[in-house]
């Protein structure tokens, strides 16, 4: 079974996921690490709406930064979303770790390590 300390801690970060610029934004860093400005370009969001959003994935410790002089970088926090996915693939029945063929093929093309039973 999973602790409710688990539980409460992955209901935060749902909420912070259901949002649509913060997946936007986090959406921008899946190719890697990007400054401020170039999320601001990339995803339209402009400040200050930027900075709040990002501050709340920063929070939730999704996203790591950096500071190279003035400018601030972003990046995801594999580990944590990692951690999430392994959770929801428990709720799917999965592991978070593809083990067969047919996974590992989506996998490489794009898809989700989550898989969710077809309901007819």
């Amino acid at each position: 079974m999973i602790d409710s300390p688990a539980l409460d801690d992955a209901a935060a970060l749902l909420r912070v996921l259901g949002h649509g610029v913060r997946l936007r934004l986090l959406a921008a860093l899946i190719e890697g690490e990007r400054a401020v400005g170039d999320l601001e370009t990339t995803t339209g969001v402009g400040q200050p709406m930027l900075s709040q959003q990002l501050g709340l994935l920063r929070k939730a410790a999704l996203v790591q930064t950096r500071r190279e002089s003035k400018q601030v970088f972003y990046r995801l926090d594999h580990d944590r979303i990692r951690a999430l996915s392994a959770l929801i693939d428990r709720f799917a029945g999965t592991v978070a770790v593809a083990q067969d063929d047919k996974v590992r093929q989506r996998l490489q093309h794009g898809g989700s390590a989550a898989m969710f039973a077809k309901i007819d």
